[in-house]
């Protein structure tokens, strides 16, 4: 069942609240020693499906009654451990709830457990993490795409109908891509920030993942909503996402030329000649637009987001909370903490940072960017002036092997060539399984303009419709 339908039955008093947990855990139990999906399990999951049996027959409407749910370990979870993926953060457990956490629970989600990601968020394939890589349900020599391949791989393996991530430069939609799955990222501001650990605080955004068009509306909307706790949150209505194929058939769609370029294996541009000729076939109108600073879209985005990573992550000093090596003065403790806490990656990406701020050079690199930032926004809004939604590859290749890129960061960086514009530009983008490539999952991304994700989620309706979800399976783990 999907998430739809289990909260359909819960309402109806067809299906206890446990028992889709007792399945959600049970394949767990026989399945994520392969995939390790998982950090930590919800303890109290037994009790928060007790007190969703006693909402229910009190008559009290739950929209996500009964639903299993895994959360990436980057968003507070009250009493239960948030590492971040990090040994700076091994064993930390938040006294509160983030909004999206909270949301879920009002909505009578239950959180089964914390999914893995690359540390603190920063990586693209899952392997960046303490507490070791997630593999690839399609295939477990593969990578799930990062950073949230840990939520990704736990909707692919088929443990839970939904699942949270976050997603500063495509860690939602490009694991989606990896891993057959439905991805989504509000437009910056939709769905409230409080309790996610800051990676890039211009960047990040709380994101999605479902196996169905319909289940990644309903939980995206739960999440939805101003909430005074984040600055950032905008105060506008959420969208109606009630996905309808037929409105999609009225659209007009962007191909992104220079998305279709070199770089791109034969099998991503069969997915999107295939997109393209199923769609045109429902009416659906397809135009090739330009956006030509694109080409500096990555570049751009890990000067603002290395540059943030420094500012943020300077809270980890080993003083406040999370780990402490011991030391006879403060700054040897701080230099000790962080040097052993955190990971390579992190470390780069905070040099990289400190880098493009310090004197003499803010101007030259970061200065630099936020210009080339406000242009790719500006040629997004020109473009929507012409079609109501663009089209793109999620990523240029399917998913890659574990180890692959481990040695070469700027050949790992590249896997967000797509999507990191989207974040730069703060707005919304879905991605959808589209097509395989040697038995392994394609995705295509949406992106519409800001506060207009209701177009993503018409058209992927579409779709699936018309392709019957033969792309959205899960991951054919059972008998490995």
């Amino acid at each position: 069942m999907d998430a739809v339908a289990i909260a359909q039955r819960v309402r109806a008093g067809e299906l206890d609240p446990g028992e889709p947990l007792r399945d959600a855990r049970e394949r767990v139990a026989r399945l994520d020693a392969q995939v390790r999906a998982f950090l930590t399990l919800n303890p109290e999951a037994e009790a928060e499906a007790e007190a969703v049996r006693r909402r229910v027959a009190t008559g009290e409407a739950l929209p996500l009654a009964g639903v299993p749910v895994a959360v990436k370990d980057n968003l507070a979870t009250r009493g239960l451990a948030t590492t971040c993926a990090s040994g700076i953060l091994e064993g930390f457990a938040p006294p509160y709830d983030a909004t999206a956490v909270r949301r879920l629970r009002a909505a009578g989600a239950i959180i089964i457990g914390k999914t893995n990601l690359d540390e603190f968020a920063m990586g693209s394939s899952t392997e960046h993490s303490a507490f070791g890589p997630t593999r690839n349900p399609w295939d477990l020599k593969r990578v799930p795409g990062g950073s949230s391949g840990g939520s990704a791989a736990a909707v692919a393996a088929g443990y839970v109908p939904v699942a949270l991530g976050s997603d500063t430069g495509g860690s939602v939609r490009q694991p989606a891509a990896f891993t057959g799955t439905l991805g989504f990222k509000p437009t910056y501001g939709r769905i409230s920030r409080y309790g996610l650990v800051a990676f890039a605080s211009s960047l990040d955004q709380v994101g999605t993942f479902a196996r169905t068009v319909r289940d990644l509306a309903r939980v995206s909307l739960v999440l939805m909503g101003h909430d005074p706790a984040d600055a950032t949150s905008l105060k506008a209505a959420p969208p109606a996402l009630e996905p309808d194929p037929a409105r999609a058939r009225a659209l007009t769609v962007g191909l992104v030329r220079e998305t279709l370029e070199a770089g791109n294996t034969p099998g991503v541009l069969d997915a999107v000649d295939r997109f393209r000729e199923r769609l045109e076939a429902e009416g659906v109108r397809f135009v090739e637009v330009e956006l030509p600073s694109l080409r500096h879209a990555l570049a751009a985005y890990y000067l603002v987001a290395t540059a943030e990573a420094s500012s943020n992550l300077a809270r980890y000093d080993g003083v406040h909370y999370g780990r402490r090596v011991a030391a006879g003065d403060v700054l040897t403790l701080m230099e000790r903490t962080r040097e052993r806490g955190f990971g390579p990656e992190v470390k780069r990406r905070i040099l990289m940072g400190t880098f493009a701020l310090s004197s003499g050079y803010y101007d030259a690199y970061y200065g630099r960017a936020l210009k080339v930032r406000r242009r790719i926004a500006d040629e997004f809004a020109g473009a929507f002036r012409e079609v109501d939604l663009l089209a793109t590859p999620t990523t240029p290749t399917p998913a890659f092997p574990l180890g692959a890129k481990l040695d070469d960061p700027m050949e790992m960086y590249l896997s967000d060539v797509d999507t990191v514009a989207v974040n730069l530009a703060g707005l919304p983008a879905l991605s959808l399984p589209a097509g395989f490539e040697e038995g392994l999952p394609l995705g295509i991304q949406l992106i519409a303009p800001a506060l207009a994700e209701d177009r993503l989620f018409d058209l992927a309706a579409l779709f699936e419709q018309v392709t019957e979800g033969a792309y959205q399976q899960t991951a054919p783990l059972d008998g490995r």
